[in-house]
């Protein structure tokens, strides 16, 4: 079984080794590499060709959410994942929008911390509860009134697909929901990200919720 391997960038050394070791003791996962700084995350992120990125959002110099930023400009497809200590709504909203695929709170257990890589790395989204309240509030308060419901062109099946994956889900729970396969699935998501100008799940739930798709 090839496993998911996770590079991990946070400035607290211990943090940084308690996660080395979460990691390593999962069947399905490799930690390929922990760093203290994002000074050189264009070779770091290139050396360790990573699965998943979990990136804490406090960072010295460059902090996470530029950091998300350049791994996405030159890697669209990178799944990055973020951590942080506090339930800080604008830093919430701009590691979503720079990209990021899932935002969970450091006080996440162990468990939560290798299910939200596994949501991740399997192409859904992960967010604590208490994070994914404020995320939906927030695009509630900027979805358009009744009326004003805009039109992407998707195929039903294509908003089925979008209805699931702003629910959570993975690939594999999408396809397992909708009797399809995985590789279909994938097709359809492509689509769709095709015709909302996205490029990542965490964009295509963002837009799906303030543009009233689903």
């Amino acid at each position: 079984m090839e496993r998911i391997r996770v590079v991990a960038f946070d400035d607290n050394k211990d943090l940084r080794e308690m996660f080395r070791m979460l990691v390593e003791a999962q069947p399905d996962m490799v930690c390929v590499a922990v760093h203290p700084d994002l000074s050189q995350l264009q070779r770091d992120v290139a050396a360790a060709r990573p699965d998943v990125i979990v990136m804490d959002i406090q960072m010295p110099g460059m902090d996470g959410i530029e950091g998300v930023k350049a791994i996405k400009a030159r890697y669209p497809g990178a799944r990055i994942l973020m951590q942080t200590v506090f339930e800080d709504d604008d830093k919430v909203f701009d590691a979503i929008c720079a990209g990021a695929s899932g935002y969970i709170l450091k006080t996440e257990g162990a468990d939560g911390i290798v299910q939200a890589i596994r949501a991740v790395h399997g192409g859904g989204s992960a967010m604590t509860p208490a994070i994914a309240f404020k995320v939906l509030e927030r695009f509630r308060a900027n979805t358009p009134v009744p009326g004003q419901r805009e039109e992407a062109g998707l195929s039903d099946r294509e908003k089925e697909v979008l209805t699931l994956l702003v629910k959570g889900h993975s690939y594999k729970m999408i396809a397992a929901e909708l009797g399809i396969s995985y590789h279909t699935v994938d097709s359809h998501i492509r689509k769709i990200y095709e015709k909302l100008h996205v490029s990542s799940g965490t964009e295509a739930v963002s837009k799906a919720i303030k543009d009233r798709l689903v």
